[in-house]
């Protein structure tokens, strides 16, 4: 996939190391952007990520509920912080996202495919947060998890594991 990010930036922000340990350990989401729409992307990355046992915690001002789950206007406003805060809005609302992740204590920072945004990831890596840009949550999750092979996508792992 092309990528707007250097081969070191790749190495950095796409690092298979820290993709496995934040999907690892991360136990809540807050998804920044999430969309009442069940049509868009952010919706259907939700859904999945509640399904495989994720607390997803929607934020947009927008909205009241989404997918079952009380919709904050902002990160600020969220009851405790969670493990990510996953991106879905443009590169240039990056930063602001980023200070708000790092002031509630959020322990890493998400922007979705085709976000990138340098200046949000040192934010929150001055700040010791883990940065992952330009990537799909729900996409490396079953990438790691063995379930992408069932539709014919190179997850560029081998594995023995067969699926359920």
């Amino acid at each position: 996939m092309n990528s707007v990010l250097t081969p070191e930036q790749r190495e950095k922000y796409q690092n298979p190391d820290t993709i496995r340990r934040i999907l690892a350990t991360a136990k809540t989401v807050a998804i920044v952007g999430l969309s009442g729409n069940p049509q868009r992307p952010s919706s259907f990355v939700a859904s999945y990520l509640k399904h495989e046992g994720y607390q997803i915690i929607p934020v947009n001002p927008n909205e009241t509920e989404i997918l079952g789950e009380k919709c904050y206007p902002s990160l600020l406003q969220l009851p405790e912080a969670p493990d990510v805060v996953e991106v879905f809005r443009r590169a240039d609302q990056c930063p602001e996202i980023a200070r708000d992740a790092v002031q509630i204590g959020a322990k890493a920072l998400w922007l979705q495919l085709r976000v990138v945004s340098l200046e949000a990831a040192l934010i929150a890596e001055a700040a010791g947060m883990d940065v992952v840009m330009d990537r799909c949550l729900k996409i490396e999750h079953g990438r790691f998890n063995g379930s992408l092979h069932w539709v014919g996508m190179n997850t560029e792992l081998i594995s023995s594991r067969r699926g359920r």
